[in-house]
């Protein structure tokens, strides 16, 4: 069977599934002392390997992170260390509060948005390209200074209508199969879509390594892998509406604690 033709097979499965598990037309928020990383629904091979950095393949890249860090570029020759110094230090708690608001923009901005802006204001470099080699891994190295510490984004004036509007797109039902975010991940979380387990759907691991890529990849590369397989239309790669939805996540994230680099199937 052609490629393409395994693809079609699976978009009706899917189909034919989201109408057995009959779908709510809105869907209920999950409380507080009932949420679950994807971590819990992971077997005890895959939990073992995000447990053990000797073997947790998200990892090489936070080593490559550290580099970048310290290297100095830009038309300012300027490094992310002679700013913020040591990571270990400095860093500690930032991812979890991310996005947060950047008064220049006028908006929040994710972690990887931060960083890229850092490198055009202050090291008067080029940014990175969105899921490329080096983005990844010094995102993945400042998130890494975060494992185990509470996600706690800021929630002000500021921030609440961007919040807001990533509730919306979370509540959204869109593409062929009209399906929202909330649908599967409030509702039907522990059920089992296409013989995979379907998580809450919280953010605690970004960027994470899943075994399905084989490679490391952002909260952004997850959501657009999630619009696909709604056959809803993608945001343009960076667009504000993926930040809008991250600050959402992790909002309903609240409290959890942060995993990154985590591993996922």
């Amino acid at each position: 069977m052609s490629r393409q033709a395994l693809m079609r097979l699976a978009h009706f499965s899917l189909a034919v599934l989201l109408v057995a598990f009959g779908f709510a037309a809105s869907a209920t928020e999950i409380p507080l002392s009932e949420r679950k990383s994807g971590y819990e629904f992971m077997g005890p091979q895959s939990r073992a390997m995000q447990d053990d950095d000797t073997a947790n393949p998200g990892m090489l890249s936070v080593f490559d992170g550290e580099a970048l860090w310290n290297a100095k570029t830009g038309a300012t020759n300027q490094s992310c260390a002679g700013c913020h110094g040591d990571a270990t230090q400095s860093m500690k708690g930032a991812a979890a509060r991310y996005p947060a608001f950047n008064a220049s923009r006028g908006r929040p901005l994710d972690l990887e948005g931060q960083i890229n802006l850092c490198r055009a204001d202050r090291q008067q470099a080029s940014p990175f390209a969105y899921e490329s080699r080096e983005l990844l891994a010094l995102t993945a190295y400042v998130a890494r200074q975060s494992r185990g510490m509470p996600i706690e984004p800021t929630i002000d004036a500021r921030t609440q209508p961007f919040l807001d509007a990533g509730r919306a797109i979370f509540d959204l039902r869109q593409g062929q199969l009209n399906l929202s975010c909330a649908q599967c991940h409030d509702d039907q979380w522990g059920q089992r879509l296409a013989g995979t387990v379907i998580p809450q759907g919280h953010p605690t691991g970004y960027p994470q390594y899943r075994l399905e890529w084989q490679s490391l990849g952002s909260l952004q590369r997850r959501l657009r892998n999630c619009l696909v397989g709604m056959r809803a239309e993608p945001y343009a790669v960076g667009a504000p509406e993926y930040v809008d939805l991250t600050l959402f996540l992790m909002w309903r994230a609240r409290g959890m604690k942060f995993e990154a680099p985590a591993v996922r199937p």
